[in-house]
């Protein structure tokens, strides 16, 4: 039978979260059940619920970036032991046989990988995330955190340090190459440190230069303010990759001539509203405008091992689940620096 475990609810679209309680099912012979220890607060959570991407069935539990300890493992699983540090992203699993996903592309499965909440699972019923203290997700799925990785750090890792790592990669981020970051919040700072740690010429581009010091301290180079049309003139041609992490829309063709030949625009924040350029601005510099999700499981576990070999791990601010309203508050106002990270202990009370 399937067991109850506290959560932290989402209602509805307008209603405040709330601890009550969800339904997991039972470990089955390829499953794992993880105590939750940490959740990540991403702005994917707050989308989701508020229908920014489309309805949702509520009540609802979100959060995609969680670290834990495995408490149970099935009877044929081999890759998690009993007491490991493990950690689950943004999938919970997919067809594991179209040509996407047997190359490693989990997140790009043809037939619609499963994400780790408010997605229809194989047995029918909707995922439930990490704001939790338990899950049960198939042994596939989970990653290995590795000892060097703080652990009430490790759970970002899983959305925003993938989701910058991954077209980091790529595109070929690392020496020699010019990078530019836009936007320095959750997904923002993880791009800093991680292609600064790849050996690229890091600039950070945000709205005012409130932040500079913290852009230089996290191993960018430079940092310039987009409210300034100077910017715009000064770094024309500048960079051979730029990775946009805001989700509210930018002037894509302001930034799109901030490239150099064959340069590349890569969107990684997903803003509700529609974006637009004119064709004509990629066509003048041979430029191009792409879009990257996370990364498979296999380039996950590749992006955690880097993390613990070059010390990265973000910069984060506990909160308890009394808090997680308030921080969604301060999410929404970008009064963070630089992710949230539930202590899921104070969840059952």
């Amino acid at each position: 039978m399937p067991s109850t475990v506290a959560a932290i609810v989402a209602p509805s679209a307008t209603d405040r979260l709330t601890v009550s309680t969800i339904e997991r099912r039972d470990v089955g012979p390829h499953d794992v059940l993880i105590d939750i220890r940490w959740a990540g607060i991403c702005h994917s959570d707050i989308h989701t619920i508020k229908g920014d991407w489309g309805p949702q069935q509520y009540p609802l539990t979100v959060g995609h970036e969680i670290a834990g300890v495995v408490a149970e493992v099935g009877s044929e699983v081999t890759k998690h032991r009993v007491g490991d540090r493990v950690g689950v992203g943004c999938l919970v699993n997919s067809c594991g046989e179209c040509a996407n996903c047997t190359a490693g592309s989990e997140q790009y499965c043809l037939n619609g990988a499963i994400g780790t909440y408010g997605a229809k699972d194989v047995d029918g019923t909707i995922t439930q995330g990490g704001y939790s203290t338990s899950v049960v997700v198939t042994e596939d799925f989970v990653l290995r955190l590795p000892e060097e990785i703080p652990f009430e750090k490790a759970a970002p890792l899983l959305c925003a340090g993938i989701t910058t790592y991954s077209p980091l990669r790529h595109w070929n981020a690392g020496p020699g190459t010019r990078v530019a970051v836009v936007g320095l919040g959750g997904l923002g700072h993880m791009a800093v440190k991680l292609a600064h740690a790849m050996g690229a010429e890091v600039t950070v581009l945000t709205r005012t230069l409130a932040k500079k010091d913290d852009a230089i301290a996290l191993g960018a180079d430079r940092a310039f303010a987009t409210n300034d049309p100077e910017t715009f003139r000064e770094l024309r041609g500048a960079f051979d990759l730029i990775i946009n992490t805001v989700s509210a829309p930018i002037d894509v063709d302001a930034h799109l001539k901030l490239l150099a030949l064959d340069g590349t625009l890569v969107n990684v924040g997903a803003p509700a509203e529609p974006l637009s350029l004119h064709v004509g601005t990629l066509i003048g510099g041979r430029r191009s405008f792409a879009g990257s999700n996370i990364g498979g499981i296999a380039e996950t576990q590749e992006m955690l091992d880097f993390c613990a070999e070059h010390g990265i791990s973000p910069e984060v601010e506990i909160v308890s689940a009394s808090e997680v309203n308030e921080a969604w508050d301060r999410v929404l106002a970008s009064d963070v620096r630089y992710r949230f990270v539930i202590d899921a202990s104070t969840i059952a009370g």
